[in-house]
């Protein structure tokens, strides 16, 4: 394990490990950060989580995700995840673009894609008898009501000059908007629990399609969604602008809470990416046992590193290489899965490290 995987875990959550061990019943909430293809990069630990570990202890579990998270989490939450999980991977690994696409063309193959992975399977996710999927957006305010060559770099220009200066002022551009499962909420939202107002709605199969769309829709790549069913009416966009790596209240939980995460830090949202200072700390964190992989691990890759979204640019012309990258980072990755089944089995807690 020390050797492929780190595991950082707060002071509660590294006392319940002290004296129960690592058990999948303890498990109530799982975040999946945005980041697009670095969710590749921890396929096998995905696989091995929501595959074998997980449903050795049934229970409701709720699945918290942003981006490239919230369709990991669907496929998990279909009746044979392994089949499904691999099944995303697949279509995400296949993707091809031409220089320079319109962002109505990246947008319609994230359409192909979901329909691929997701169309006539609502009913199958959203009655999965123990996971809540909870899909996390935004909708933009003045001035990102409009979504246009103008008005999207515009404001989203001035919402990033506003979040240099605090991240509170990211609120007068931005609310989030979480689809949650109607069945079960998760404690740790909707509420006000930051500066960013917090639309809930029921996520159901007739908005399921558009939330996993708006979720994934970074601004300037893809076109933002307008008015999804049972929402306030508006545009949205990508969640993870304002929640990133899902830095939320989980200290309600009285569970624990597993992130499969592709760093071992967590990154509020991704305009804070660049500003080392904003890093989640504190007692929101203290139930949270982060799995990433280790510095060791990322150095056996291709570049040293999981795939990211600008393999795109670094392969342009040559798909057939970066599939092949991709590919080897998926296969690599079961290393991950097989280290934390070891880990579940004998965690070693003198060895883990403090979040």
């Amino acid at each position: 394990m020390d050797s492929v995987l780190t595991i950082r875990a707060g002071k509660r959550a590294l006392e319940r490990l002290k004296t129960h061990g690592l058990d999948p019943a303890d498990i109530e909430i799982v975040p999946g950060a945005a980041g697009g293809p670095k969710g590749l990069g921890i396929a096998g630990l995905d696989r091995a989580i929501f595959g074998e570990w997980l449903p050795r202890a049934p229970r409701v579990r709720h699945l918290i995700g942003a981006s490239i998270g919230a369709w990991r989490f669907a496929a998990a939450s279909c009746a044979d995840p392994m089949k499904a999980l691999g099944e995303f991977a697949r279509l995400y690994v296949e993707q091809s673009y031409p220089p320079r696409p319109s962002r109505k063309f990246v947008s319609d193959a994230a359409r192909v894609m979901l329909d691929a992975l997701f169309i006539g399977r609502e009913a199958e996710i959203l009655s999965s008898p123990w996971n809540r999927l909870h899909i996390v957006t935004v909708r933009g305010r003045w001035p990102l009501t409009r979504d246009s060559s103008l008005h999207t770099p515009l404001g989203f220009g001035m919402a990033a000059m506003a979040n240099i200066v605090g991240r509170r002022h990211l609120a007068r551009f931005i609310d989030r908007t979480v689809f949650l499962d109607p069945r079960d909420h998760p404690c740790v939202m909707p509420g006000r629990f930051d500066a960013f107002h917090t639309h809930a709605v029921d996520l159901d199969a007739g908005n399921i399609r558009q939330a996993l769309l708006a979720s994934a829709s970074i601004p300037m790549v893809l076109e933002g969604v307008v008015d999804i069913p049972r929402a306030p009416a508006g545009i949205y966009w990508d969640g993870g602008i304002v929640d990133y790596h899902l830095h939320l209240p989980y200290h309600h939980a009285q569970g624990l809470v597993l992130y499969p995460h592709f760093t071992d830090r967590i990154v509020p949202g991704w305009l804070d990416k660049g500003m080392p200072w904003r890093r989640a700390r504190g007692p929101w964190l203290d139930n949270v046992i982060v799995v990433a992989p280790s510095r060791e691990y990322l150095a056996t890759l291709p570049g040293a590193k999981l795939p990211d979204r600008r393999d795109f640019a670094r392969y342009a012309g040559n798909d057939t290489k970066r599939m092949e990258v991709w590919r080897r980072g998926i296969a690599e990755s079961d290393r991950l899965g097989e280290a934390f089944l070891e880990f579940s089995r004998r965690p070693d807690t003198a060895r883990m490290l403090p979040l």
